[in-house]
């Protein structure tokens, strides 16, 4: 696996990056050689925030924890990822990527109570016009939405843009 360390306001030392490759290398079993952990502290105010972004063949498994203390923050991380790769052991390891994950390694015991749910209940279909990032995030503003599918007038190509818990807005583009 391919680690990427990130550093908002805060410098990210040896030690952490030896922590957090440690910690998050426990997880590499379950993935296929080429994937990349994206690593990223944050400091804001009296915070401590860590996230875990692991990509592998289109999966993203994502975790993001915060705490007083950015090595308690890391635990917590583990433990989020953890839950979800059991929870989704089956669905990423046979249905969803199987080109992502490494499924005989999956050797989890434990009976996880898989949820059946996941039934559609309202198909809403409209109009996509072309617009500007303004122009949509004033429309997702007019009507109380916190995210808004839109085609961008710059690049003619579909666009979600979406408030975050912060206030700010956040905007996902295709990759090319």
């Amino acid at each position: 696996m391919k680690y990427t360390f990130k550093g908002k306001h805060v410098n990210v030392t040896e030690a952490m990056q030896e922590m957090a490759k440690k910690k998050i290398g426990k997880f590499e079993k379950f993935f296929r050689p080429d994937a990349e952990a994206v690593l990223t502290f944050k400091v804001e105010k009296d915070r401590n925030i860590f996230e875990a972004a692991i990509y592998s063949g289109g999966t993203i498994i994502r975790a993001e924890e915060l705490s007083s203390d950015m090595y308690a923050a890391m635990d917590l991380v583990v433990e989020k990822l953890e839950r979800q790769i059991r929870k989704y052991k089956t669905k990423l390891g046979r249905r969803i990527r199987q080109e992502a994950m490494i499924p005989q390694n999956f050797d989890i015991n434990e009976e996880i109570d898989e949820e059946n749910n996941l039934k559609v209940v309202k198909i809403k279909r409209f109009p996509l016009k072309p617009m500007t990032l303004e122009e949509a995030i004033l429309q997702m503003n007019l009507l109380s939405h916190s995210f808004f599918v839109f085609t961008n007038a710059d690049t003619e190509a579909v666009n979600v843009v979406y408030r975050r818990n912060d206030g700010t807005y956040g905007l996902i583009e295709p990759e090319e």
